[in-house]
């Protein structure tokens, strides 16, 4: 539904949007306001314009993502297909918005004789989202090829940062100047061919995760000294269930909404795994996967 605001808008924003309909999970309860921006600069003009206390939720793809039954009580602003601006912006240098798929950039980069990127090709998620976690698969992260990133701030600026502006970690991204979103990145890749790498990538990923089912990817950290997988299955979880949410059979940091799982299903089974493996191993997992909105 369309609604009107005090600034002219190109876009297109939503009341109540059902989040179910944008989470790899499909589960998650209404969101006040729903909006996918035509470009940054209407996106910018559109985060100027909402009240100054009003949240704000990014969305990609909806991987990595768990929206709680109740919904989300603020704007969500949806990143993918939207900002999808993807270009060879020097001789081995990539300029990609934040709503391109992690695989698009991915197989993009590998078209132009660039190498680098291939382990994006098996992460099902955008490139803000990568940014925002420093996302890595196979012994590789996001920020090792990063130059530099466009940012937006709550008064609709656009900043220009780099690395040095961040502390970047195993999963986590901390920045200098708090309060900004990652909108674009550049990207310094080598001068050699990635396709043959990425086929590789992708038979190891597909023979070893449950690809094509409702899961948001891996939904714990390694920890420092193993695998969150290695623990889960040591301790025996492999297919339990809460309800229709089950920790995979193939592979155990996933878990898989098997018919009508809540949220609430979906979260209960990750305090137990938690509980499960602290009580078994003295170890706290800490979840990848982001938890927003309000429960039921």
């Amino acid at each position: 539904m369309s609604v009107e605001t005090s600034i002219q808008i190109k876009g297109e924003l939503r009341l109540n949007e059902p989040m179910a309909k944008h989470t790899s999970w499909r589960v998650g309860g209404p969101a006040d306001k729903y909006y996918k921006p035509h470009g940054l600069a209407d996106l910018a003009g559109f985060i100027q314009s909402l009240p100054t206390q009003e949240k704000i939720f990014w969305l990609g793809l909806g991987s990595n993502l768990l929206v709680r039954d109740g919904g989300v009580r603020g704007t969500v602003i949806a990143l993918a297909g939207n900002l999808n601006e993807l270009r060879l912006q020097d001789e081995n240098v990539i300029y990609a918005e934040a709503g391109v798929s992690s695989a698009k950039l991915s197989r993009f980069a590998a078209k132009q004789g660039l190498s680098g990127l291939e382990f994006l090709s098996g992460i099902p998620g955008s490139t803000g989202g990568a940014l925002a976690m420093n996302a890595g698969a196979f012994g590789s992260e996001v920020w090792s090829w990063v130059t530099k990133v466009t940012t937006l701030n709550r008064q609709g600026q656009l900043n220009t940062r780099y690395p040095e502006d961040y502390k970047i970690s195993y999963r986590k991204v901390v920045p200098k100047y708090p309060g900004e979103w990652f909108v674009a990145a550049e990207f310094l890749l080598d001068k050699k061919p990635a396709s043959a790498k990425i086929k590789e990538l992708l038979n190891k990923r597909n023979s070893s995760q449950p690809i094509g089912l409702a899961s948001c990817g891996s939904v714990f950290k390694n920890p420092q000294t193993t695998h969150a997988a290695k623990l889960i299955e040591q301790t025996g979880l492999k297919g339990y269930c809460i309800n229709k949410a089950c920790v995979s059979d193939k592979h155990a940091n996933f878990i898989i909404n098997t018919g009508d799982a809540t949220a609430q299903d979906i979260e209960d089974l990750i305090k137990h795994i938690q509980a499960a493996v602290k009580k078994e191993y003295q170890i706290l997992l800490e979840p990848e996967v982001k938890i927003i909105g309000e429960p039921l």
